[in-house]
């Protein structure tokens, strides 16, 4: 977990300083909101940026915790199992938290309080899942199974990244060719159209070339300036949250970007559910696995709904965030009393669809690409060509 200084203010404008730990700096600004508190500023110390430079792959993770439920499944004791681990480990920071972790073990801490202390590794879902493996009485299998979610997450991660790779390539390989043409090409040309008046395209054509070629500078400046205000907006509770419902309501990819959330939820609760976490506790810490402040808040306000007694499915329902398939799915888990085993079938269903939908979207943004690279070189053709048509209809 970072550490953050934060300067805030009270109702009353009283200007306070403190410090507070978690996980990213929307959770402080969240934390400081409960208590009423505005935030004016809020700085990660030196030593959070370097942690996050040591980042540990989620796929080095979920080995480690198919490792560990292995040793101790072969009869391994867990101290000497956290041993091997901090000895074999995948990476050089994953090797420091084991051997911390088996330190605090044999300090007479548990292991889900241990692994508590080292949040950048471990998040909370891990712990919560380790936490009720040890309290039941089978960590092996907790930890197999947190493995296999941990796999899943990273594989969907993945997948999604890996459809957009194409993509990105195409948008920033046209940015670069486009460029080049209105920098070096556009500009070989106004010695030949000096004599003529220039049609409409070829004067935005040469413009632009001009504005490229003497003031590269400032627009790089205005970029860096806009990338930095909506850095700074999207850091902000609210940014952030504007920024979340927008891009759900986007045609294709918010379409996708829900159904993912949604795979999360459910196969996070789901596998809390069925390593014996109790609802709430799962409600709450599944809410946050979503990625979406949006869902979060729906799951949120399910779970004042479960905490009074009532169902999970009629606050999803009356949310209009999830699918209705998937409510009567929950609703049907609930009435059946197999709603941990109806989740992770749920996850595995809306996984299969998020794929189609990849696809889907994959399949329209690399024409709609190409498109707008095409509509750009034709756009740069018309401008340097019509020039010429000019021309040779007064030689003529």
């Amino acid at each position: 977990m970072a550490t953050y200084d934060y300067i805030a203010r009270t109702t009353a404008g009283e200007s306070i300083t403190g410090v507070l730990q978690a996980e990213n700096e929307r959770a402080v600004a969240h934390t400081l909101d409960e208590k009423k508190l505005y935030p004016v500023q809020i700085v990660a110390r030196a030593s959070n940026k370097r942690q996050a430079r040591r980042r540990v792959r989620l796929r080095d993770v979920g080995v480690a915790y198919g490792q560990l439920s292995d040793l101790l499944s072969a009869g391994v004791p867990l101290l000497r199992a956290l041993e091997i681990l901090s000895r074999v480990g995948l990476s050089k920071l994953l090797t420091e938290r084991f051997a911390a972790v088996r330190e605090a073990i044999s300090a007479g801490r548990t292991l889900a309080d241990a692994m508590a202390d080292h949040e950048e590794v471990f998040p909370p879902l891990h712990t919560a899942i380790v936490r009720a493996g040890e309290r039941a009485g089978f960590l092996e299998q907790a930890l197999a199974n947190l493995a296999s979610l941990v796999d899943q997450q990273d594989e969907l991660r993945g997948r999604v990244r890996g459809a957009l790779a194409y993509p990105a390539f195409l948008a920033c390989f046209g940015v670069i060719v486009v460029t080049l043409i209105l920098i070096f090409l556009v500009p070989q040309y106004r010695q030949l159209f000096s004599e003529i008046t220039l049609p409409l395209p070829s004067e935005i054509l040469f413009g632009a070339s001009d504005m490229l070629r003497h003031h590269l500078p400032i627009l790089l400046g205005l970029f860096f300036l806009a990338a930095l205000g909506i850095r700074s907006v999207l850091r902000s509770q609210r940014g952030w949250e504007m920024w979340d419902r927008w891009r759900l309501k986007l045609p294709v990819l918010g379409r996708v970007l829900r159904l993912v959330a949604i795979t999360r939820f459910c196969r996070v609760l789901g596998t809390m559910l069925a390593n014996g976490v109790p609802i709430l506790q799962a409600l709450a810490i599944a809410k946050d696995a979503t990625g979406s402040t949006v869902l979060t808040a729906g799951v949120a306000a399910a779970a004042e709904n479960v905490r009074a007694g009532a169902s999970l499915a009629d606050p999803l329902r009356a949310g209009g965030l999830f699918p209705a398939e998937v409510v009567e799915m929950i609703a049907v888990g609930e009435e059946s009393n197999q709603l941990e085993k109806v989740l992770v079938q749920i996850a595995d269903t809306v996984e299969r669809r998020t794929n189609r939908q990849v696809e889907v979207a994959v399949r329209l943004i690399e024409p709609a690409i190409l498109l707008l690279l095409a509509m750009t070189i034709g756009f740069v053709a018309i401008g340097l060509l019509y020039p010429m048509l000019i021309m040779s209809q007064t030689l003529r």
